[in-house]
């Protein structure tokens, strides 16, 4: 158990390494000066020398890589060249809502999910099988921005009962918050229990088919205690796969939707730091997205140690 919790660790640095060494090439050491990128080829000599200063393009690249990833070890993430505030303060206060929403959006996918599949593969090859397919063709196929302009004309323009976008904050009550975060997660959730759903049902059409499963329909096990007590605990290794890989991709995926909604979250505030040329901001945030994604895959692995014992013994 405990080396393969250290590979898994030594597997995670490494590829958050590899992430920095990435972003910070990508960023300041390809062809072009990020100081005439931010200000403009219209910046004057003085001003761009000011900056480069400023941003420590004086110094060579090795130094400047050192210092960086230093920053983020101690949580120092720099200045925002836009906002003149820190740049952890500016991810504080938009991890506030990118977090609440790829939580109820993950929250909503698997709750729909599960059953969908579960339903769908105890009736392989009847109309409700067809029916929960025919429902996941069509959430792969549709947008979740285009949906999401759908729910606004629905359920704010036509009926009254959500808000079009914006977000009240949280000091002006959980209620309204939440009602601000309901469309957008569930814009964001729709696409991904279609898929889920797929997934759920294939693994446990392959679990079904286990001497296991025959023996409890055997005892006089019902279908649904069956499903739920013997088959579905067998078939999580997918499914969790899937759940955790869905979770890392909304937190790192919301750019379009909260644009789309006007949520002030972090995946707006990197479409924001883009245009406006704060590169700052896209060289933090980005491998604060990419640190998510790793740890997310981090948490899968541990969960596969609970709910699978094939990692223990290979350990």
């Amino acid at each position: 158990m405990l080396s393969f919790l250290a590979r898994r660790l030594v597997a995670a640095a490494a590829t958050l390494a590899a992430a920095t060494v990435v972003v910070f090439v990508v960023l300041e050491v390809m062809p072009g000066d990020p100081a005439l990128l931010m200000l403009g080829t219209e910046a004057r000599p003085d001003t761009l020398a000011a900056l480069r200063e400023q941003m420590g393009l004086d110094r060579p690249a090795p130094v400047r890589y050192l210092a960086w990833v230093s920053g983020l070890l101690t949580g120092d993430l720099g200045r925002s060249m836009t906002y003149g505030v820190p740049v952890a303060e500016l991810v504080a206060d938009r991890l506030a809502i990118t977090v609440p929403l790829a939580g109820l959006a993950i929250l909503a996918s698997t709750a729909l999910a599960l059953p969908l599949g579960l339903y769908a593969a105890s009736r392989r090859g009847r109309p409700g099988d067809f029916g929960v397919m025919a429902f996941s063709q069509l959430g792969v196929a549709v947008p979740n921005f285009w949906l999401g302009i759908l729910l606004v004309l629905v359920f704010s323009i036509g009926l009254g009962w959500l808000p079009a976008g914006g977000f009240p904050g949280w000091q002006a009550g959980i209620g309204p918050a939440l009602a601000a975060l309901v469309l957008p997660a569930v814009s964001l959730a729709l696409t991904e229990a279609a898929i889920l759903a797929r997934v759920a049902r294939s693994a446990v059409l392959e679990t079904l088919g286990e001497d296991y499963v025959r023996t409890a329909r055997a005892k006089g096990l019902s279908n649904r205690a069956v499903l739920w007590g013997h088959v579905l605990r067998n078939a999580l290794i997918p499914i969790v796969t899937l759940v955790g890989l869905q979770f890392a991709f909304l937190m790192a995926g919301t750019v379009v939707i909260e644009n789309v909604f006007y949520l002030p979250g972090l995946g707006r505030l990197l479409f924001q730091a883009i245009t406006q040329r704060d590169l700052i901001v896209v060289k933090d945030v980005t491998i604060l997205l990419a640190a998510m994604v790793v740890l997310v895959s981090f948490a899968v692995d541990l969960l596969y140690a609970v709910i699978d014992p094939r990692p223990k013994a290979g350990s």
